[in-house]
């Protein structure tokens, strides 16, 4: 049986942080990317953080944040990888000591995942998301799953996932992760707990089943 890594995205309130650690997520995704509607302040991303047990990473979304503002993120909230949704370099992605991984825009259909990750050689990961490039993530938009290439390191699924087809996604495409934040969402930043546990139980029916 495969294990596909479950990461519960832009999450805002702690009731909602506490229903995924108690559902048994892989990771937790605080967003700060500036103009992102599920943008956290520090003092509230502090609180989020410390609700979040050891054994569960926690992942902290920028989009072209300046080298201070994410300096200052990893001192009070002491995410365990950074997510980079902009243009930042690999160099720049480098350069915080901190694991990252690196989103790729998969909306254009001309888009060759390979091709980009080779441009980000430090990334501990890459996240593939369905919305173009300079957008926002989080929006509810996919892509098609059969792009997804088989690469050397870890590999996020995200972009349009729902309780609906998250089992589909993952027989298709055999991510090593994925991602959900609207597909879980009654607004944005408003988890739905039906949506978050129907969304995990798919997912693990899916990692039951044989290829």
């Amino acid at each position: 049986m495969t294990h596909t890594r479950i990461k519960f995205c832009g999450m805002t309130r702690a009731e909602d942080v506490r229903l995924a650690v108690e559902l048994g997520v892989d990771y937790v995704g605080l967003v700060f990317a500036p103009r992102s509607p599920r943008r956290l302040l520090l003092g509230q991303a502090r609180m989020l953080r410390e609700l979040v047990p050891e054994e569960i990473a926690v992942v902290a979304l920028v989009m072209d944040n300046t080298s201070a503002e994410i300096e200052t993120l990893i001192e009070n909230v002491r995410p365990d990888l950074l997510q980079f949704h902009g243009g930042e370099t690999d160099a720049f992605c480098a350069g915080f000591d901190v694991p990252f991984l690196k989103a790729i825009a998969m909306a254009s259909e001309d888009e060759n995942a390979s091709a980009r990750a080779t441009e980000f050689p430090s990334a501990y990961g890459y996240l593939l998301d369905g919305h173009g490039k300079g957008e926002q993530g989080g929006s509810g938009q996919r892509f098609d799953w059969k792009r997804v290439p088989r690469l050397e390191k870890p590999v996020f699924l995200a972009g349009g996932l729902t309780s609906e087809n998250v089992a589909t996604a993952i027989r298709i495409a055999r991510p090593w992760g994925v991602d959900v934040s609207s597909g879980i969402e009654s607004a944005p930043g408003i988890k739905n707990p039906d949506r978050m546990r129907f969304f995990l139980d798919e997912a693990r029916r899916a990692d039951a089943q044989p290829d």
